[in-house]
């Protein structure tokens, strides 16, 4: 009776094993579908401005430079200003510095949490090709630990190419 639960016992766990193993999934990744349908409930197809938006926050929070680098149109271009110098200055660069600049953050920081707070406007052109938005953030490092809590508003410029939104401009007003 003994060696017959055994045997029992472990042909049921060799089958559960073989099942866990086939129907394996990695809860980090989100899965890939068919074109028409989104990629998870975390990212999106980028088929409206505030769609860009989500995978952002999705790039941030992961710290994926994949997902970071597919928002950007070829033509991008980041804006703010150097507080840090009298007169400020302007700073501005384009995809491949934003791009660098962008992986060396997620390098350096444990955790990163972006959260897109208001929108003050969201402007289409008259052919809904290109768009502009103003909107609030707020960004945390590591908890607030060594920099504190960032609070921002900053206005993007989007372009559509086919279906997807990019984006073409990035500038960030001082508060």
């Amino acid at each position: 009776m003994r060696g017959e639960f055994g045997k029992q016992l472990f042909l049921l766990i060799l089958v559960t094993g073989y099942f866990m193993l086939i129907h394996c999934v990695n809860p980090f990744a989100p899965k890939a579908v068919d074109e028409g349908v989104s990629y998870s409930r975390l990212l999106t197809n980028q088929e409206t401005p505030e769609a860009v938006l989500t995978n952002f926050r999705y790039a941030y929070t992961y710290k994926d430079s994949l997902i970071y680098s597919e928002l950007f149109d070829s033509t991008f271009i980041f804006r703010s200003w150097d507080y840090n110098v009298t007169p400020p200055i302007p700073i501005e660069w384009g995809r491949d510095i934003e791009l660098r600049t962008t992986a060396r953050m997620f390098r350096f920081f444990n955790t990163i949490d972006l959260i897109w707070n208001s929108t003050i406007y969201l402007y289409y052109d008259s052919t809904k090709t290109e768009a502009e938005m103003k909107k609030t953030f707020t960004l945390t490092f590591d908890g607030g630990k060594s920099i504190p809590t960032l609070n921002g508003e900053v206005i993007f410029k989007f372009i559509k190419r086919g279906k997807r939104w990019y984006i073409t401009l990035w500038e960030d007003l001082q508060i």
